[in-house]
Protein backbone atom coordinates (compact mmCIF):
# COMPACT_ATOMS: atom_id res chain seq x y z
CA UNK A 1 0.00 0.00 0.00
CA UNK A 2 1.32 3.31 -0.95
CA UNK A 3 1.71 5.50 1.82
CA UNK A 4 -0.21 9.21 0.92
CA UNK A 5 0.49 11.24 4.45
CA UNK A 6 4.22 11.20 3.39
CA UNK A 7 5.90 13.89 0.77
CA UNK A 8 9.40 13.77 -0.09
CA UNK A 9 11.06 16.85 -1.94
CA UNK A 10 14.12 16.48 -4.00
CA UNK A 11 16.08 19.82 -4.12
CA UNK A 12 18.49 20.32 -6.57
CA UNK A 13 18.70 23.61 -7.56
CA UNK A 14 21.30 26.44 -5.39
CA UNK A 15 18.85 29.35 -6.01
CA UNK A 16 19.04 31.09 -2.47
CA UNK A 17 15.26 32.37 -2.89
CA UNK A 18 14.03 29.01 -4.19
CA UNK A 19 14.96 28.01 -1.07
CA UNK A 20 13.70 30.18 1.35
CA UNK A 21 10.55 31.08 -0.18
CA UNK A 22 9.84 27.33 -1.54
CA UNK A 23 11.35 24.70 -0.56
CA UNK A 24 12.13 25.57 3.11
CA UNK A 25 8.95 27.35 3.67
CA UNK A 26 6.76 24.53 2.38
CA UNK A 27 8.41 21.83 4.17
CA UNK A 28 8.06 23.49 7.19
CA UNK A 29 4.71 24.58 7.28
CA UNK A 30 3.26 21.35 5.39
CA UNK A 31 3.79 19.54 9.07
CA UNK A 32 2.80 22.87 11.00
CA UNK A 33 -0.34 22.70 9.13
CA UNK A 34 -0.98 18.88 8.32
CA UNK A 35 -0.81 19.22 4.97
CA UNK A 36 1.17 16.26 5.31
CA UNK A 37 1.83 13.71 8.44
CA UNK A 38 5.70 13.38 7.28
CA UNK A 39 7.94 15.34 5.29
CA UNK A 40 11.39 14.24 4.03
CA UNK A 41 13.67 16.60 2.46
CA UNK A 42 16.87 15.48 -0.06
CA UNK A 43 19.37 17.64 -0.66
CA UNK A 44 20.90 16.66 -3.75
CA UNK A 45 23.40 18.48 -6.87
CA UNK A 46 23.77 22.22 -6.55
CA UNK A 47 21.48 22.11 -3.41
CA UNK A 48 24.40 21.04 -1.45
CA UNK A 49 26.70 23.43 -2.21
CA UNK A 50 23.99 26.39 -1.84
CA UNK A 51 23.55 24.59 2.07
CA UNK A 52 27.39 24.74 2.53
CA UNK A 53 27.86 28.55 1.04
CA UNK A 54 24.97 29.75 3.17
CA UNK A 55 24.63 30.14 6.98
CA UNK A 56 20.87 31.67 6.22
CA UNK A 57 19.99 28.67 4.70
CA UNK A 58 21.79 26.11 7.40
CA UNK A 59 19.67 28.44 9.74
CA UNK A 60 16.74 27.74 7.54
CA UNK A 61 17.66 23.89 7.64
CA UNK A 62 18.41 23.72 11.32
CA UNK A 63 14.75 25.00 11.78
CA UNK A 64 13.26 22.98 9.63
CA UNK A 65 14.97 19.88 11.34
CA UNK A 66 13.52 21.31 14.78
CA UNK A 67 10.14 21.44 13.34
CA UNK A 68 10.48 17.91 12.25
CA UNK A 69 11.47 17.60 8.64
CA UNK A 70 13.89 15.05 7.97
CA UNK A 71 16.53 16.64 5.99
CA UNK A 72 18.50 14.10 4.07
CA UNK A 73 21.20 14.92 1.35
CA UNK A 74 22.89 12.47 -1.69
CA UNK A 75 25.88 10.74 -0.20
CA UNK A 76 27.26 10.27 -4.08
CA UNK A 77 27.19 14.24 -4.80
CA UNK A 78 28.12 15.56 -1.19
CA UNK A 79 31.13 13.23 -1.68
CA UNK A 80 31.56 14.65 -4.93
CA UNK A 81 31.37 17.98 -3.68
CA UNK A 82 33.68 17.47 -0.77
CA UNK A 83 30.38 18.29 1.52
CA UNK A 84 29.83 15.34 3.56
CA UNK A 85 31.33 15.73 7.02
CA UNK A 86 29.67 19.47 6.44
CA UNK A 87 26.31 18.19 5.89
CA UNK A 88 26.27 16.37 8.91
CA UNK A 89 27.84 18.92 10.96
CA UNK A 90 24.18 20.54 10.40
CA UNK A 91 22.13 17.19 11.39
CA UNK A 92 21.75 16.55 7.77
CA UNK A 93 21.99 12.22 7.44
CA UNK A 94 23.65 11.84 4.11
CA UNK A 95 22.86 8.05 2.23
CA UNK A 96 22.82 7.13 -1.00
CA UNK A 97 19.72 7.88 -2.64
CA UNK A 98 19.84 6.80 -6.20
CA UNK A 99 18.32 3.40 -5.11
CA UNK A 100 15.41 4.94 -2.93
CA UNK A 101 14.72 7.76 -5.25
CA UNK A 102 13.79 5.05 -7.94
CA UNK A 103 12.04 3.24 -5.71
CA UNK A 104 9.80 6.28 -4.81
CA UNK A 105 9.32 6.68 -8.65
CA UNK A 106 8.15 3.48 -9.08
CA UNK A 107 5.85 3.63 -6.59
CA UNK A 108 4.31 6.72 -7.63
CA UNK A 109 4.72 8.26 -4.12
CA UNK A 110 4.39 11.72 -3.54
CA UNK A 111 7.16 13.73 -4.85
CA UNK A 112 8.04 17.23 -5.48
CA UNK A 113 10.94 18.10 -7.44
CA UNK A 114 12.45 21.86 -7.22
Amino acid sequence: MIDKSHLTVLWTTDNPVTAEKMVLMYTVNALAHGWWEKVTLIVWGAAVNLVCASPAVQQQIQAAITAGVHVTACKACADQLGASETLKGLGIEVKYWGAPLTEILKNDEALLTV
